[in-house]
């Protein structure tokens, strides 16, 4: 192709996916954008189609597969629920750096907010147990006709993988130190490669349109009953991670209800985002993966992102207003 057809191909894209793709160069990696205005139905999406790590944005179909047990009255949030020292997970965790490595009891609810609103992975691996497992919040996606998002590994799992190891005992043998003395052995060489084959793994992904797809079900309030839905949005708005990014530019007091993910060269972050004078509601998921810049950078880039898809959907509210 020559540059003058890449040229004139280019001019021919609609001007918001243009700013997107120019925007997404500064993120250092491959950016993936799916936004809908979720009132009108109106869709932008730039590698919408392509697989990314979902890094912690996978606690959120987790969380979802979870309150639908608690729906049909098979856990309840004030469950209590006792993490040992095999629950602990390395990474961030809340928890472990609470329990200092001490059994520890927590409400059901507790660890729910601990792992959307905190995303810490030791409550994730513990409430993925008690969701069935991968599969089970895999195929709970599939059931609501989301075909794009697979969940297939712990956390722990995941974070080890992602260091490089290869090989894990049975999780009911997982301690702190046993994880830390595995990871210990991989040499600079292993991780590096292993952290660079992240980006392409097939497993625990999402496509950017599956992403903001769920985000409108969940909007519709139509994936659960009504008190776990306002319990997930609760939650998921007061979400204490990633103020940098979607929320980053978007004027002070804006709503969003998010979930962040960081891992390696991954950084995301998908939410509900509520417009001002009525103007609706914006599901977003912006995914960053392969980056060679550091986070801060990444994060300024979905913050650039997420600011030029809200003010196009709001310029577009106010003309057809």
């Amino acid at each position: 192709m020559t540059t003058t057809t890449s040229a004139v191909r280019a001019q021919q894209q609609p001007p918001l996916e243009r700013a997107i793709k120019r925007l997404a160069e500064s993120s250092g990696g491959i950016v993936g954008v799916s936004a809908i205005h979720i009132e009108s139905g109106r869709r932008v999406s730039v590698n919408g189609d392509l697989r990314f790590p979902m890094a912690s944005v996978y606690k959120l179909p987790i969380a979802l597969r979870l309150l639908q047990r608690i729906d049909r009255g098979e856990l309840r949030l004030d469950d209590p629920i006792t993490l040992s020292t095999h629950d602990f997970r390395p990474g961030h965790s809340p928890i472990a750096e609470f329990a200092n490595n001490k059994p520890v009891t927590l409400p059901l609810e507790r660890l729910l907010e601990l792992m959307l609103g905190e995303s810490d992975n030791s409550a994730s691996d513990l409430l993925l147990r008690l969701a069935g497992g991968p599969a089970a919040v895999t195929n709970r996606m599939q059931a609501l006709g989301i075909m794009g998002i697979n969940v297939s590994r712990p956390e722990g799992q995941l974070i080890l993988n992602h260091r490089g190891v290869r090989e894990l005992p049975p999780e009911s043998e997982w301690t702190m130190a046993l994880l830390d003395s595995l990871s210990a052995k991989i040499t600079p060489a292993e991780r590096e490669a292993a952290a660079a084959a992240y980006a392409d793994d097939p497993r625990d992904t999402s496509t950017p349109d599956a992403m903001a797809d769920l985000l409108v079900r969940i909007h519709r309030r139509d994936v659960l009953e009504p008190a776990s839905m306002e319990r997930l949005l609760q939650i998921t708005t007061a979400t204490q991670t990633g103020p940098a990014r979607l929320k980053g530019l978007l004027p002070i007091g804006t709503v969003v209800a998010h979930k962040t993910g960081t891992m390696g060269g991954t950084t995301n972050d998908v939410g509900i985002v509520t417009l001002p004078d009525g103007a609706g509601h914006l599901a977003i998921a912006v995914f960053v993966k392969a980056s060679t810049k550091d986070v801060p950078e990444r994060e300024r880039a979905i913050a650039e992102l997420a600011r030029t898809v809200y003010d196009f959907f709001v310029l577009k509210s106010r003309d057809e207003g």
